[in-house]
């Protein structure tokens, strides 16, 4: 039996409200169940058809089945009714996605003869009891006008109109005034909606794991060009405008673009069982199989062209259709006062251009691009639209390469390769990144693909904000310069191969600066950068910046003074490149720190050892006009500190300002920083419960922790963290360092688990430490553990690095030699790992 055959049996039947709801109730269960074999069978536009088509049956069913219930069997005609149920929204545009709210308005005219208010109220009881996930409107006919504008919100609902059932008379009526609707003071709609999109775009920026509706590329996108094409020409789909604003080949692109989103969203409808937008990386290896790719890393990188199809098609024909609202006509004449080429209009650091004109050559575009005055211009989208539809032939010819020479020669670079990405022709005129486009990197560290983390690495070249950094980027010479800015653009080009990424950098590299006519004295030099491009980082924050080996091992490789200079640099920018708030300061500090040391090392004739070392950092401390503001008394304390590596680390304001708080400690006193992260300053004559410290602020990560022997029995500590603690809690921090200073507080800290191959013990590091090396997962109160163990062991620690990366956790500790430590050597390691 059908269910109309079911509920005219139970309407025949005089059945309950309750029982027909229950009916439509399990048929609306079983359609949903259905919906992933539909899926299987018909994915993106098709897909949200036949649901789309599938809720108009039942909403149609359902208005049908009140009337009946109402009228009985003196049922009207429906048309005489004075009532329409109209479509709005996605819904509307037959894009209603699974979990979506259906939108839906109800409008309706005033008359005597019928109850329409009944009648509408029925039917709303019905939909919710049967569980359909309305967002509805009930309006009478000469109130819609007013209703949109009450909220832009509804007006842009209402402009998606699209009938399901009812009166032809009222839904005429209801056309006569969506017209008006749509004419009612159209520019303010469509201004109000760019700055709509604007904020949302800055709310839910490019991402790797991006919300499908909201992000950049995203629906939304896609529908505002509908809403402003709908706006200005009434048209029902934009397909319509196909040879008047965009050629056929354009719109194709695009929609395929738009395909891959509808099916994507569907996905994640279907497997969450819920509104879920954001592909998370969770839901990728899943819905990667649903949509037929062989992996999820495939799947992202066509998801990402798909978005920047659909921010480029969006960006430059909204700015085609909406740019008689944008552009005030009486400044025609300061457009041609700025004009460059035929075409193209530079004002007020506005770089404009007119559609009307079919896209100049390539090296027309560069060379006026090189005649632009040095600085970061702003490029209208008219501009975006002739870059993306240049045409490029290959192989490029020489006056292409010279005029690319002569945009890296400029000091601000990054704007015009942001310029080629958007235009999708950076590929073209690199063709190192044809391999890299939209590339993911899913290694819980970068946060772009890598074609765009390239060029924001050319950003932070640009507003270098590290002033030891930017001393010596400043002075470097043009060429040196422009090496620099093609070795950061290439530096990951080699990704996505077997081979190591670097060695692939070197081989793409090479052709590229060759083709730009640097000199090849220079080819050597990249092909180093890049082949080394990761070891700065990796050195410095994992491995013992005052350890010399590790400093010889690292200049063997770097080579020359000229090297290090650039590959700091080079570093800096790959960092910052990564994302906001990858820099930090704790991070800045060691890439310096081993800049310094580096450079220390690369000057010298002869091997230097801590001793000269130690001699070189005093003698920089007693010329320091701070130190001789120091007592004689006080003086010779800070010189008879003994531990070389607190000289080390310390630059000789750094070492006056911590023995000026030390002169002063009675029993302890401490200060907290948190202009970055957390930053404790302990100094203590008394014992620190240390162990118990950590262990209550393990929810916290600590990044470094040093631990040095004063004067005057004063030990000195810095524990650094990642975090800044929540607003609010700096007052229970205070109040938990207060109490480490009570030997007697013990906490039962969660034992973590550690391997015998994942901890190593150096007692041959050097004459006064040995190295403890720890390589594991992430646990929370590993260190706090540690230290509890190394209490109880009577084993001091001087510093300890603590670098966590991909989860896994890559810890060393210097260790003072004593207590005969080195001689249990492997009983300690068996107390750590809990043999």
């Amino acid at each position: 039996m059908s269910i109309n055959e079911h509920i005219e049996d139970l309407i025949e039947k005089k059945a309950s409200d309750f029982e027909i709801s229950k009916l439509f109730k399990s048929y609306i269960t079983d359609y949903k169940n259905s919906l992933p074999e539909i899926f299987e069978r018909n994915q993106g536009k098709d897909f949200l058809v036949i649901h789309t088509k599938t809720l108009d049956s039942i909403i149609s069913l359902m208005y049908k089945t009140v009337l009946r219930r109402l009228f009985g069997n003196y049922l009207p005609m429906r048309s005489s009714i004075p009532i329409t149920f109209i479509a709005l929204g996605s819904y509307g545009r037959e894009q209603l996605c699974v979990h979506s709210d259906i939108d839906l308005m109800i409008v309706y005219e005033k008359n005597e003869g019928y109850n329409t208010s009944a009648i509408i109220e029925k039917f709303l009881y019905l939909a919710w009891d049967a569980g359909l996930k309305l967002g509805h409107r009930v309006h009478e006919v000469n109130d819609l006008l007013a209703a949109s504008r009450e909220d832009i919100t509804i007006k842009t609902a209402m402009m998606e109109s699209r009938l399901i059932i009812g009166s032809p008379f009222t839904w005429s009526a209801t056309q006569n005034k969506l017209i008006l609707i749509r004419h009612d003071n159209p520019k303010a709609f469509i201004m109000a909606k760019i700055e709509e999109a604007n904020t949302r775009r800055r709310k839910f920026p490019f991402s790797m794991q991006p919300n499908i509706k909201e992000s950049v590329g995203g629906l939304r996108d896609s529908q505002l060009l509908y809403w402003i094409a709908k706006t200005l020409y009434g048209v029902n789909t934009l397909k319509e405008l196909s040879e008047d604003l965009f050629s056929e080949e354009q719109y194709r692109e695009y929609r395929i673009a738009l395909e891959l989103l509808f099916r994507l969203r569907s996905a994640l409808h279907l497997l969450t069982g819920k509104q879920q937008d954001q592909l998370v990386l969770d839901y990728m290896p899943r819905i990667a199989q649903m949509l037929g790719f062989s992996d999820e890393k495939k799947m992202v990188t066509r998801l990402l062209e798909a978005q920047w199809r659909i921010n480029n098609f969006t960006q430059i024909y909204v700015k085609k259709m909406a740019r008689i609202y944008l552009y005030d006509t009486n400044n025609i004449s300061q457009l041609k006062q700025g004009r460059l080429i035929k075409g193209f209009y530079a004002v007020e650091g506005v770089l404009y251009a007119s559609y009307h004109h079919t896209p100049p050559s390539i090296d027309l575009l560069l060379e006026m691009l090189v005649n632009l005055q040095d600085q970061e211009w702003i490029f209208d989208s008219s501009v975006l639209f002739h870059f993306t539809y240049t045409q490029i032939k290959h192989p490029l010819r020489v006056k292409t390469y010279t005029l690319i020479r002569k945009l890296f020669e400029r000091q601000y670079l990054y704007v015009i390769l942001k310029l080629f990405y958007d235009a999708g022709i950076l590929h073209q005129l690199i063709g190192a990144f044809k391999k890299v486009l939209h590339l993911p990197q899913f290694d819980g560290y970068h946060q772009y693909p890598v074609d765009l983390h390239s060029i924001k690495c050319i950003e932070a070249l640009e507003n270098i904000k590290d002033p030891h950094v930017e001393s010596l980027y400043k002075p470097l010479s043009i060429t040196d310069k422009t090496l620099l800015k093609a070795v950061i653009l290439l530096h990951d080009t080699g990704k996505g191969r077997k081979q190591d990424h670097s060695e692939v950098g070197t081989k793409l590299i090479i052709p590229f600066i060759k083709n730009l006519k640097l000199s090849s004295a220079l080819y050597e030099r990249a092909a180093l950068l890049v082949r080394h491009h990761v070891l700065m980082t990796h050195v410095a924050y994992r491995e013992n910046l005052y350890h010399e080996k590790t400093l010889y091992q690292f200049m063997s490789k770097i080579k020359t003074p000229e090297n290090l200079k650039l590959l700091y640099i080079l570093t800096y920018a790959d960092v910052n490149g990564v994302g906001p708030g990858t820099y930090t300061g704790f991070g800045a500090n060691l890439l310096h720190e081993l800049y310094e040391a580096s450079l220390e090392i690369a000057s010298q004739n002869d091997r230097i050892t801590d001793a000269i070392k130690r001699q070189n950092k005093e003698k920089r401390l007693t010329n320091d006009p701070q130190f001789s503001e120091l007592s004689k008394i006080e003086q010779k304390k800070v010189l008879s500190i003994e531990s070389n590596l607190f000289f080390f680390k310390h630059a000789p304001s750094e070492i006056i300002n911590i023995s000026k708080e030390a002169f002063h400690c009675q029993k302890f006193t401490y200060q907290l920083n948190i202009d970055g992260g957390l930053i404790i300053h302990i100094f203590r004559r008394i014992p620190l419960n240390l162990g118990y410290l950590l262990g209550k602020l393990s929810y916290l990560d600590v990044a470094s922790m040093d631990i040095f022997t004063l004067f005057d029995g004063i030990k000195y500590f810095k524990i650094e963290f990642l975090q800044r603690p929540r607003e609010g809690t700096m007052e229970q921090i205070e109040i938990i360092l207060e109490e480490a200073f009570d030997m007697s507080r013990k906490l039962d800290l969660q034992k973590p688990i550690i391997k015998e191959d994942e901890i190593t013990l150096d007692c041959d590091h050097s004459i006064h430490y040995a190295q403890l090396n720890l390589h594991t997962k992430n646990q929370r109160g590993l260190l706090a553990y540690f230290v509890q163990l190394f209490d109880e062991s009577q084993i001091n620690i001087a510093t300890a690095k603590i670098h966590t990366n991909k989860n896994m956790a890559r810890d060393h500790f210097l260790i003072e030699k004593q207590n005969r430590m080195c001689d249990n050597a492997r009983e300690i390691i068996a107390k750590l790992i809990g043999e």
